[in-house]
C-alpha cells in the first residue's frame, strides 16, 4: 500500500507544486510586445518564432530530436506527439514513476523511449549536447528553470523559453504545436476536453451556485490553494462549480500571480469558504487527514462531507485534465448533503 502523502511524501510534493507553480524564479517580459511564446512569422519551414526573451528564434526545419529541460512542459510535448528524446526529471515521489517521469504521462514517455536527462537541480550540458537535438525548451519560470544556462543551450540548438505558469495547458499547447509543426494535434486534444466537459457537466449537473475550494493539503505547512483566475478554477468552472478566492491577507507568495495562493497554514481555515473542497495530489487518506484537521472541522465542505481527493493533478495538461475528467465520469461520488451543525 502507498504510504501516507502528506506524511511520506509532502516535502518532495512541495517540491513539485513548486514546479508546476512557478514559485521560484521568474524572467522580466518585453516592454515593448506582447509575444506569444510562439508567434509564428513564417508559415511552413524554417519558421520563425518569439519567445518569451522576446528573442526571434529561428527553427530551420520540423524538430525531429525534442529535448525538454522542463519536466513540466514535457507533457504538453507529449501530447501532442511531439518527438521528444528526452527530458529533465523530477525526484522519485508518489507522484512520479520509477524514472522520474510524472505519473500523468510517465507511460507514454516510456513508451516512446524517452530518456531521463538528470534530475531537476542537477543541471547536466554535456548529456543534452549527446542527445544530438533539433530543439531545446526551457522553462521561463519554476524549480525546473534552466534559465541561467540559456545561452549555453542555444549554442547546442535553437533553445525556445516558454513560461507555463502564466498560461492555461491550452494556450501553453497551441505555442508549442506552432514551434513543433503539430497543430492538429493541439486541435485535436482541445476538441477531445471540450467534448468531455460538455458531456460531463450536463450529466453532473453540479447545483448552480455550488462553490468549490481546489487546493494541495499540507497540515501544519503552507498549502497552495487555487485562485478563480487560475487553469484549475478554469476547469472546475466550466463542469459547474464556482470557485472561492482565497483572502490575500494570507498568501505567502514572494510575487504577485494569478494560479495559486500559497496560503499558510494560521490561515487556512478562513481560505477554505468553498461548499466542496478538492484536494490536489492526494488520495483518501490524506482526504481524512484533512478532514479530521481540528482546525478545519467548522469548514462548509468538512461539515457536508464533501471533500474529494484527485491523485495526480497538482499540474495541469492535456493528460492530467484528462484523469480529473476520468474521476469526475467514473469516481466522483456526487455532492452529500449539508450536514447540520453540531449543538
Amino acid at each position: 500500500m502507498r504510504s501516507s502523502l502528506p506524511k511520506a511524501a509532502a516535502a518532495i510534493i512541495a517540491c513539485l507544486l513548486v514546479i508546476s507553480l512557478g514559485a521560484c524564479t521568474s524572467t522580466t517580459k518585453p516592454e515593448v510586445r506582447d509575444a506569444s511564446t510562439a508567434d509564428v512569422e513564417a508559415d511552413g519551414w524554417p519558421r520563425v518564432v518569439t519567445d518569451e526573451t522576446g528573442d526571434l528564434i529561428k527553427i530551420p526545419s520540423k524538430p525531429e530530436r525534442i529535448v525538454s529541460t522542463s519536466v513540466s512542459v514535457t507533457g504538453t510535448l507529449l501530447s501532442l506527439d511531439a518527438p521528444v528524446v528526452a527530458t529533465s526529471v523530477a525526484p522519485q515521489n508518489p507522484a512520479t514513476d520509477k524514472h522520474g517521469f510524472l505519473n500523468q504521462w510517465g507511460q507514454v514517455a516510456s513508451k516512446r523511449s524517452v530518456d531521463a536527462l538528470y534530475e531537476i537541480g542537477n543541471f547536466d550540458l554535456e548529456a543534452i549536447r549527446d542527445r544530438k537535438p533539433d530543439l531545446i525548451l526551457v522553462s521561463a519560470s519554476g524549480a525546473d528553470s534552466e534559465l541561467e544556462h540559456l545561452d549555453q543551450l542555444r549554442e547546442i540548438a535553437p533553445t525556445l523559453l516558454v513560461d507555463y505558469t502564466e498560461k492555461k495547458w491550452t494556450a501553453l499547447s497551441a505555442d508549442l504545436a506552432k514551434a513543433t509543426g503539430t497543430e492538429e494535434a493541439a486541435a485535436r486534444n482541445n476538441s477531445i476536453i471540450s467534448q468531455r466537459v460538455a458531456s460531463l457537466k450536463q450529466s453532473l449537473s453540479i447545483p448552480a451556485g455550488t462553490t468549490a475550494s481546489i487546493l494541495s493539503y499540507h497540515q501544519g505547512n503552507i498549502s497552495p490553494i487555487a485562485q478563480s483566475t487560475g487553469p484549475h478554477a478554469q476547469l472546475f468552472e466550466s463542469l459547474g462549480f464556482t470557485v472561492l478566492d482565497p483572502p490575500a491577507e494570507f498568501d505567502t507568495s514572494m510575487q504577485e500571480r494569478e494560479d495559486f495562493s500559497f496560503t499558510s497554514y494560521e490561515g487556512l481555515a478562513k481560505s477554505l469558504p468553498g461548499d466542496t473542497a478538492f484536494l490536489l495530489s492526494s488520495d483518501p487518506e490524506a482526504t481524512e487527514q484533512f478532514s479530521s484537521d481540528a482546525s478545519l472541522a467548522q469548514l462548509p465542505s468538512v461539515r457536508g462531507g464533501n471533500v474529494f481527493a484527485l491523485q495526480e493533478s497538482f499540474l495541469l495538461d492535456f493528460f492530467s485534465t484528462q484523469k480529473i475528467l476520468d474521476y469526475f465520469e467514473n469516481d466522483f461520488p456526487g455532492l452529500a448533503p449539508e450536514a447540520q451543525p453540531h449543538n
